[in-house]
């Protein structure tokens, strides 16, 4: 999953940064309006962790926009002002979330995953694909109900194919959501996290859950 942090106080930024690539994320970050616009228009982000006061454009404005752009991007709001009025505001312009600060981290990454789930028409935090149980909560992955050990990148992969389950992904769209702004990693990279996943979930199991669709890339889901 692949997040935009827009946070004008820089210490509070890269600590929401650090702490959601350790839990998995791909993260780009900006302090600044306009740039954050311009990034949430440019990519293909999961979430938007929006400051509303940022300098150079503010949230409520960015939410604006973005809308109006038809970018459909669930936006987490971030704020310090706890006031009925900001918060409806921002709600009615196309925000999907507010969380005020200060605020427990468990709070944010629960919000966030509840965003996350959403965007991609989801309700439940576990995804079930034939015997399979992917948990986006516990970052935990299950199969015939034992429990699969997997890294923080390849269960990143996983977690994205399966809010697509049934659709083919391409190797392009992966990496847009797998690597943020600066990883010089190139897209061939998810041919390789993609044979370790096979390995790890479909190795012992007649049934195979990851297919490759030649030319177009990847299918998570049960083939009759």
């Amino acid at each position: 999953m692949r997040v935009l942090v827009a946070e004008d106080h820089p210490s509070l930024a890269r600590s929401i940064a650090d702490g959601l690539r350790d839990d998995g994320y791909a993260v780009d970050l900006t302090f600044d309006g306009n740039e954050a616009l311009h990034m949430a228009a440019a990519n293909p982000y999961d979430a938007i962790l929006l400051d509303i006061n940022l300098p150079g454009r503010d949230g409520f404005n960015i939410i604006q926009v973005l809308r109006r752009r038809d970018v459909n991007t669930p936006i987490l709001c971030l704020t310090a002002k706890d006031t009925v009025g900001d918060r409806v505001k921002g709600l009615d312009l196309g925000a999907d979330d507010y969380l005020v600060k200060p605020f427990a981290w468990e709070e944010l990454q629960a919000r966030l995953r509840a965003v996350v789930r959403r965007g991609h028409g989801k309700k439940s935090a576990v995804i079930v694909v034939g015997d399979l149980e992917v948990d986006t909560a516990l970052k935990l992955a299950r199969r015939g109900g034992k429990s699969i050990e997997l890294s923080a990148r390849e269960f990143a992969l996983l977690e994205y194919l399966a809010h697509r389950q049934g659709q083919v992904v391409s190797r392009s769209d992966i990496w847009e959501h797998l690597y943020d702004q600066h990883d010089e990693t190139t897209s061939n990279v998810v041919d390789v996290y993609i044979g370790y996943l096979r390995n790890k979930l479909d190795r012992e199991f007649p049934t195979k859950l990851i297919h490759t669709r030649r030319g177009q890339g990847y299918l998570l889901g049960v083939e009759s």
